[in-house]
């Protein structure tokens, strides 16, 4: 179940709004053994019981996870959309690629972090953007790794 938590934002352009995870109810939905590429599944499927926890499948650590509503297009290359929503842990460790929610100069943002030739940068998946070095006076804060992304088709 997803809770708004009240938390004031300065204006960004990347982050809308901060949902806590709260665990409690369970939401299960079939799943199809079959992989659907371009046909349907074999009828034997329709006997199949197992069902999926989308909480269990998508939250890692539910005392530390987040969800956040993304504003803006700077992450589309990474197939992050404006109003999709971001499933956000707070307890790993960031490496190398990883897509992040960041705190800087006060605001929230969504980029993904690298480190080249012993430099950090903060990257947008799109090239209207140019990328942000990490430099030590600059004011960074990690706030979150990104571990899955929540939109709709079409």
């Amino acid at each position: 179940m997803i809770r708004r938590k009240t938390m004031k934002i300065k204006k960004d352009p990347v982050i809308k709004e901060i949902y806590r995870f709260e665990d409690g109810h369970k939401v299960m939905c079939p799943i199809f053994e079959s992989r659907v590429a371009a046909g349907f599944p074999s009828p034997a499927d329709d006997f199949i019981e197992r069902k999926l926890d989308l909480n269990e499948f998508l939250v890692r650590h539910p005392s530390s996870t987040f969800f956040v509503r993304v504003s803006g297009d700077s992450m589309i290359g990474a197939g992050i959309n404006h109003n999709d929503i971001l499933i956000v842990d707070r307890s790993l460790e960031v490496s190398d690629k990883a897509v992040i929610i960041a705190v800087l100069d006060g605001e929230l943002t969504v980029k993904r972090y690298r480190e080249k030739d012993g430099k950090k940068y903060l990257m947008s998946e799109n090239p209207r953007f140019k990328p942000m070095e990490i430099g030590e006076k600059t004011p960074f804060e990690l706030w979150g790794v990104v571990t899955s992304v929540i939109h709709k088709v079409g």
